[in-house]
């Protein structure tokens, strides 16, 4: 198989599966190169709160999938029911998809794209980025600029940041009198940081284990930054909390949520988490005065707006299937490169081999235009003898076929 994608997402896997199977960026250099040692030439890996997908060429898909069960401490059997592998133009489709924003749980968010690119991008620094790789992410980028520019497919979407702000106005009937704490300092935080601070809340702090990171995004909203480690001391001073770590394990644990509420003598507090694998622990949620929300609880408000852009759909999928016609069509052609330049290795040979006898006559003085022609009918019956020799000894069908093939070939008419 030369081009498939393997992986999971949020239609087929839940959050507690897919919170089990990300890739932390410090180590995806080496899944990288472990991966492409005899499972495959090629391979990106595209790691979000809600994908991982394996982007691999020339390989064996089980075996990849078997790695990729292993390399997160879990039982092929048991991560296979929600894993999907897509061959050849079905991966093609798929990626251009993805990157159009047609298959993400909030119908054509933009964040997917850069992801995107970040996970090109490392498979490059990798290099794992092959010729087939590369070409296919450059294609979805521009497919994805594409539907973006032709279709309104990214008209009036609701983004996670935008679905947060509307579940914390459910919440608060107004924001302006509510603290907001920010925990993390990466895209999806600046996003969200960036829709609460339209509504202009009393106060915004930025908490993130890098304090200079953490002042640089806060400096935008005119808020305030602290340390992570100083979470404990400030939690309780915050209504709305939204966290996206890369953390593997909770940054809030059920014993700080009920500090805080008790310092907060049981005033509600808005939680969104958006992390994956996440950041608060999951028994917060069974808490009384605390509302929190993961990613998959926010598709329900999303899908609302699905009908509106259906007509945008219907574009972007005609758009998409367009260029997966013409990737297929260069993946096709690239197989058949290893017999063209065999063919062009073959005839140069003649060529020279002609050449060399040509210069010989003219080494012993012979006529020029005897040398020329001489020449030209040497390399013309070498160029000629495979072709007459094959249709001469072929019978029935094989002839018929053979012949039309030569027709074809050396545009002869008739």
């Amino acid at each position: 198989m030369s081009l498939y994608t393997l992986g999971l997402n949020h239609q087929t896997a839940p959050l507690e599966i897919r919170e089990r199977v990300v890739f932390h960026v410090e180590r995806l250099r080496e899944a990288l190169s472990e991966v492409t040692r005899g499972r495959a030439n090629e391979a990106a890996i595209l790691s979000t709160c809600n994908r991982t997908e394996l982007y691999l060429a020339t390989g064996e898909p089980r075996a990849a999938a078997t790695w990729f069960a292993e390399y997160h401490r879990m039982s092929p059997d048991a991560l296979s029911p929600y894993l999907y592998t897509l061959p050849s133009d079905h991966a093609v489709r798929h990626a251009f998809r993805v990157a159009s924003g047609l298959d993400s749980m909030v119908l054509g968010e933009p964040q997917i794209l850069g992801q995107m690119k970040d996970a090109a991008r490392a498979a490059e620094d990798a290099g794992t980025l092959g010729t087939v790789l590369h070409k296919l992410f450059q294609r979805s980028f521009a497919v994805a600029k594409e539907v973006r520019t032709t279709t309104r497919i990214g008209a009036n979407s609701v983004s996670m940041a935008a679905a947060s702000v509307k579940l914390a106005a459910r919440i608060f009937p107004s924001l302006h009198e509510q603290k907001v704490l920010f925990i993390g300092a990466g895209e999806m935080i600046e996003l969200c940081a960036t829709h609460f601070s339209a509504q202009n809340p009393a106060r915004i702090t930025v908490a993130n284990r890098t304090l200079e990171r953490a002042e640089a995004l806060a400096h935008r909203f005119g808020g305030q930054a602290i340390e992570l480690r100083a979470l404990s001391a400030h939690l309780h001073e915050h209504d709305i909390v939204v966290s996206c770590t890369a953390s593997s394990l909770p940054i809030l644990g059920k014993g700080l949520i009920e500090r805080a509420l008790r310092a907060r003598r049981r005033r509600p507090m808005f939680m969104v988490d958006l992390a994956v694998p996440r950041d608060i622990e999951l028994e917060v949620a069974e808490m009384d005065d605390v509302f929190l929300y993961t990613v998959d609880d926010l598709s329900d408000l999303v899908a609302a707006n699905l009908d509106a852009r259906r007509s945008a759909v219907e574009q972007a999928e005609a758009i998409i299937e367009t260029q997966v016609g013409q990737f297929m069509h260069w993946m096709d052609a690239r197989e058949g490169v290893p017999l063209i330049r065999a063919l062009r290795d073959q005839v140069d040979a003649a060529r020279q081999q002609e050449l060399d006898r040509a210069a010989r006559m003219l080494a012993r003085g012979d006529d020029p235009a005897v040398v020329l022609e001489a020449f030209s009918k040497g390399l013309t019956n070498k160029l000629l003898h495979g072709p007459t020799q094959a249709l001469n000894t072929a019978r029935g069908d094989e002839r018929g076929q053979l012949a039309e093939l030569l027709v074809r070939l050396f545009r002869i008419r008739s």
